[in-house]
């Protein structure tokens, strides 16, 4: 297989059948030793913690094709601690989805004066441009259209999608006594400009709380799988 794509967290390799395999590295993102998703550079090394990441992937990935949503996902080898994928193109340079169910984090940042942190939103979507240089800027419905990320119907079908994707982790996580408050994704689309979800989802894309505690992303793995 040929390596196409040296990630912070995974590799990508292209195999000789079209597909990708994702290799799930222990490499997590952070800063001063201390395990932080939402930082842009690899801070530290947890041993296992690809593993849980796939797990947790192939766990949702499963459901949300079972629920007749398109995904790049095509199988998990827990051996190897890889992935198969479809292929698929990003939109632009690499765009992040998040999908809001209380006000918390930058979106309360940035509108704290019209909102009280922790409040209920209705599976707000936004989406952000993947770049750490510029701090990830957020990019409106019309701004991705002007330059030409994505058209309205892409557009449309992505925010729909996310909010079903959402209520299928929400769901899950309120079994287990716990409450997704934010989550992001990423998609790509196909030959044929058919929007669909890739890379992964792992507790270190989403924000849960448990009795109004924020729960560390590791321990959310454990408590998910117990």
């Amino acid at each position: 297989m040929k390596l196409v794509y040296t990630g912070k967290t995974k590799n990508v390799f292209e195999m000789e059948n079209g597909n990708f395999l994702l290799k799930f590295k222990d490499d997590v993102t952070g800063k001063d030793g201390v395990f932080d998703p939402g930082e842009n550079s690899i801070g530290l090394t947890i041993e296992g913690v690809g593993d849980v990441n796939l797990r947790m992937t192939d766990y949702f990935f499963k459901k949300i094709n079972e629920a007749g949503i398109y995904t790049h996902f095509v199988k998990a080898n827990f051996d190897d601690t890889t992935m198969e994928v479809l292929p698929a193109k990003v939109f632009g340079k690499g765009l992040e989805v998040i999908c809001r169910r209380r006000a918390v984090g930058s979106f309360f940042r940035r509108y704290s004066d019209y909102i009280e942190e922790g409040a209920e939103l209705p599976y707000y979507v936004e989406m952000t441009f993947k770049n750490d240089a510029k701090g990830d800027p957020l990019v409106t419905e019309d701004g991705l259209i002007v330059l030409g990320v994505m058209n309205a119907e892409q557009y449309n079908d992505i925010r729909e999608m996310t909010k079903k994707i959402t209520k299928i982790v929400a769901d899950d996580m309120e079994e287990k006594g716990m409450e997704l408050y934010d989550i992001k994704f990423e998609y790509g689309y196909d030959a044929n400009g058919k929007v669909m979800l890739i890379d992964e989802i792992a507790s270190g894309n989403m924000r849960v709380y448990k009795d109004g505690v924020y729960i560390q992303p590791m321990e959310l793995s454990e408590l998910f799988f117990k």
